[in-house]
């Protein structure tokens, strides 16, 4: 399906100040809906689920807890972002974002970029750079100045605040899930919707005390599968403070899991508090279903890493989670055909 429009003239600038044509592509297979909304000459994206971004096929993106203050770990406020301002193809001459990136950033650990100014330092941004991926799932991002600019739209805030990249930080999360059962191994229904519960894996955040899905950073060079493993072996199950025998130990347990049929539940940019104008984060969700229960019945949870509690949750919409987790999560109970709502 091929969808052609006009956006209004204010809404441009420049070169496309006069007409801007728009076409959104739906491509249909047996495989996950993949739909791509490219602008010229402003941007494009790419949407890898289902999952829509954008309202009614407009340039009116999703940012929520991207635009929120203060920024985590900081008693920095971000510039006010009206909800009609978000977009970059708004004009907007008088933005005037504040400019952060935390002192822990700036310190330079092995992980992060330096700053875009420094000698020597010349990313290849929209490409495979090196050992670490500067393309993004959502496709081709602009650079400004030397700076890659944010795709959903403006943050109220410039610079990279608690990430270690310029552009995209791709993460992964393991959704590791079960259905609940009685004493006697029976699935437990919904007393109202009479769909069976599904549970999942959820650690509890150090860093802002939020329940999540246990994911985390792809090191450099790391494929997406061993992070997603590694990631829930560190902060579901203690991992990091385990010896030798015991990691052995954990590896078989995990090993039948997550060697099993999988399915991606989402792919691209994440609506997360730490995002900027110049750095977002990006994941691959990833679920991993235990049917029968058995790869999971004595698997020890143990909260360990970034990592404060760990512990099974019953799946429903009332759960409140970190950045779009929720929606992550509301995406397997379909895929189960589980409960989710009354």
């Amino acid at each position: 399906m091929l969808l052609v429009g006009v956006l209004p003239a204010a809404a441009v600038s420049g070169f496309a100040r006069a007409v801007a044509v728009f076409s959104v592509t739906l491509v249909l297979s047996a495989r996950p809906p993949r739909c791509v909304l490219s602008i010229s000459p402003a941007a494009s994206w790419s949407c890898l689920h289902s999952f829509n971004m954008f309202k009614s096929y407009n340039t009116k993106v999703y940012h929520s807890k991207a635009l929120t203050s203060p920024y985590p770990r900081s008693r920095i406020e971000r510039s006010h972002v009206p909800e009609d301002k978000v977009s970059w193809l708004v004009e907007w001459k008088d933005y005037n974002p504040v400019e952060y990136t935390a002192v822990s950033i700036l310190a330079g650990p092995s992980w992060a970029d330096p700053q875009i100014n420094d000698k020597g330092f010349s990313p290849k941004f929209n490409e495979r750079d090196g050992e670490v991926e500067r393309r993004s799932l959502n496709g081709l991002y602009m650079v400004e100045n030397g700076r890659p600019r944010n795709p959903v739209g403006r943050t109220g805030l410039t610079g990279r605040g608690l990430l270690g990249r310029w552009g995209p930080n791709h993460a992964a999360d393991p959704v590791v899930t079960r259905w609940k059962r009685d004493g006697s191994g029976n699935k437990v229904a919904h007393p109202v919707t009479g769909k069976n519960i599904l549970q999942f894996v959820a650690i509890k955040r150090r860093d802002c005390g939020e329940w999540a899905i246990p994911g985390g950073m792809v090191d450099p060079g790391e494929k997406i599968s061993a992070t997603l493993k590694r990631e829930f072996e560190e902060e579901a199950l203690n991992s990091l403070q385990k010896s030798p025998e015991e990691k052995a130990e954990l590896e078989k347990q995990l090993h039948k899991l997550f060697r099993e049929e999988h399915f991606v539940v989402y792919r691209g940019y994440v609506d997360d508090p730490r995002n900027t104008d110049n750095a977002w984060m990006e994941t691959e969700a990833v679920n991993y279903h235990d049917e029968t229960g058995e790869a999971l019945d004595n698997l020890p949870l143990e909260a360990g890493d970034d990592a404060g509690k760990v512990k099974w949750v019953d799946i429903s919409e009332k759960l409140k989670l970190y950045a779009n987790h929720s929606y992550f999560i509301k995406l397997v109970t379909e895929r189960w055909e589980a409960h989710w709502t009354e």
